[in-house]
């Protein structure tokens, strides 16, 4: 069961019915959805994505889904599940653009890692990201998080596979990189 988790300045909760018009506007812009996945989708992809959240993840407790919410609204999404890339969990999230570079990624990021090690127990957490995601990888790189590899796409496109062991880490970083898998900084956003 997915429980609530809390940052600085997030939320970290269970989607709701209502969540769904915010869900899809946050996975139809093409800012964010270009680095989850498979890239963009239609809305009724992303209409159902969100559907099977309940009928399914929620339903069957399968993973961790989370609603990443500021001051009450909608802003972000989170998940912590199984992976295909490493034997273990990956870490994923996105921000919507005013979200990014004021450190909210790195607040998500750590939170999921954490979450990771001190619930669910595990000993490594992984993350895959997009070659191309440099402020992504720059953030899970001053979180502690180590390259393993790169995967080469069906579209010619690299994913780079990254791990984060248990074990303390006393790496500086500014927080002001973007989401794993669905952000860049700089575009304009602001978050006061």
């Amino acid at each position: 069961m997915t429980s609530p988790l809390r940052t600085k300045r997030l939320l970290l909760d269970r989607y709701v019915p209502e969540d769904e018009e915010n869900f899809v506007v946050l996975f139809q812009d093409a800012r964010v959805s270009r680095w989850m996945g498979d890239g963009p989708s239609s809305e009724a992809d992303d209409r159902a994505l969100f559907g099977r959240i309940f009928t399914k993840v929620y339903a069957a407790d399968l993973f961790d889904v989370w609603a990443v919410r500021r001051d009450g609204r909608l802003v972000g999404h989170a998940e912590i599940k199984p992976t295909d890339e490493v034997e273990g969990y990956e870490i994923i999230y996105a921000l919507a653009p005013e979200m990014w570079g004021c450190g909210l990624g790195r607040e998500v990021a750590e939170a999921l890692v954490a979450y990771g090690f001190d619930t669910l127990g595990l000993t490594e957490v992984h993350a895959t990201v997009a070659a191309a995601n440099k402020a992504s990888l720059a953030l899970l790189d001053a979180i502690g998080f180590e390259y393993v590899r790169s995967v080469t796409e069906e579209d010619g496109s690299t994913t780079r596979v990254l791990t984060r062991s248990h074990r303390p880490v006393s790496r500086p970083g500014d927080g002001r990189a973007g989401a794993c898998r669905a952000s860049r900084p700089g575009e304009g956003g602001h978050c006061a």
